[in-house]
């Protein structure tokens, strides 16, 4: 079965034949007046990214993620795999879901309320920056994976594409800020700027950020520098 192409954003198209055209005419390519791809604002609940040594002690020698569901960025995906985190007093979160594929770290993604339920302190960290953070146990149907450090509340960030980020003048390692609409409007603050050309546009909060502003897909969103 041949894989489904995806479609560009007419925007994208447009953008890159303007960026033809004026290249070949050797001027500087315009400011684009509308946003080259869709902004999409997601919750992105607790969850952890494993090494596939951890994967194989939780679930089995040779052990390889299945995928239950593709997310929004190119090739990452929630697995069908969960695990049960015990924290601190013995306390636990079941059906905590990984996502693929395996990475070359072990972390966990918590809110502040999960963290709270655990009795966990959690540090607010970019993905990646560990040294420091309390470990926990995980449990998986072939037995325990013990993590020294790498529980996390995820600083609220932006994927952009380099696009995305010459449209609104940042780049990586900048914040903005995500004014969201509706009901329960709020303007969160701090956001950090994630570019890379693999990236789609896309804005990742937590499950406690989501729920004090209602997040909904008609919600609307927009990102300020």
């Amino acid at each position: 079965m041949s894989a489904v192409q995806p479609t560009l954003h007419r925007a994208v198209v447009e953008h890159l034949v303007r960026q033809v055209v004026y290249q070949r005419l050797g001027k500087p390519l315009p400011r684009l007046a509308t946003a080259p791809n869709p902004l999409v604002v997601n919750v992105s609940a607790r969850h952890c990214h494993l090494t596939q040594a951890a994967v194989e002690a939780l679930f089995g020698q040779g052990y390889q993620l299945q995928v239950f569901k593709w997310l929004y960025q190119k090739g990452q995906f929630a697995a069908k795999e969960t695990v049960t985190l015990i924290g601190p007093r013995s306390r636990v979160i079941s059906n905590l879901r990984i996502l693929g594929p395996c990475r070359t770290l072990n972390q966990v993604e918590l809110a502040y309320t999960d963290a709270i339920a655990l009795g966990f302190d959690i540090p607010l960290r970019l993905s990646g920056d560990l040294k420091g953070t309390p470990g926990c146990m995980l449990m998986g149907p072939a037995g325990f994976f013990e993590m020294k450090e790498g529980v996390i509340r995820a600083l609220r960030h932006v994927h952009m594409h380099p696009e995305d980020a010459a449209f609104y003048g940042v780049k990586q390692g900048d914040e903005m800020r995500l004014n969201v609409g509706g009901p329960c409007a709020v303007t969160f603050d701090k956001l950090l700027c994630r570019v890379d050309p693999s990236f789609k546009l896309e804005v990742h909060i937590d499950t406690d950020e989501g729920n004090a502003c209602n997040l909904q897909p008609n919600t609307p969103c927009e990102l300020v520098k």
